[in-house]
């Protein structure tokens, strides 16, 4: 606190007129970083032609969040502070859940998807892989890089959803997005 205090530019007693106590800071701006979020995600899901399409355009966004991201942050989060630990775990049981089922639907829908797949099983395994990412023993921060453990499990995941069309598809935003 007296560091951010005197980053700001303000007395320690200033920031507590806003905050509690540090939990309260970190629970804030959790919840503020958690709802910019989702408004992104909203902006996608709105504009998306197709489930590919809003796939594709999630992907992207997932890589923008997690190369600005500091696992370290994560890790402390996790330690240091539970509550703004369980604001961000309930968001993605909550709100990453809800938009994988309905991606998968509409591309199963549009025969983009495969469609013997079950919405509910793999939004739970999507879930559970971002989760996956931030567990020490399996991915050590010394040997691991958490960006490019993300991407290879969401393409993972990718893969496994499309059709043949589907990946056509996928692969026509990739290029588009390469020129």
């Amino acid at each position: 606190m007296d560091d951010l205090a005197h980053h700001q530019g303000i007395s320690k007693k200033t920031l507590y007129q806003y905050f509690d106590d540090k939990n309260d800071l970190v629970n804030q701006v959790t919840k503020m970083l958690l709802e910019e979020r989702m408004k992104e995600y909203a902006d996608i899901t709105g504009c998306s032609s197709n489930a590919i399409e809003e796939l594709f355009s999630m992907s992207k966004l997932m890589r923008k969040h997690f190369k600005e991201l500091n696992p370290a942050l994560m890790y402390d989060l996790q330690k240091y502070h539970p509550q703004a630990w369980d604001l961000f775990i309930n968001h993605e049981y909550d709100v990453v859940y809800n938009m994988v089922v309905k991606n998968i639907e509409w591309g199963i829908k549009d025969r983009h998807f495969r469609p013997n797949i079950n919405a509910n099983v793999l939004a739970k395994i999507r879930v559970e892989q971002i989760h996956l990412s931030f567990d020490e023993r399996l991915f050590p921060k010394d040997q691991f890089d958490f960006t490019e453990v993300q991407i290879q499990l969401f393409d993972h995941f990718v893969h496994g959803l499309l059709t043949e069309s589907g990946l056509e598809l996928y692969k026509n935003y990739q290029k588009q997005n390469d020129e």
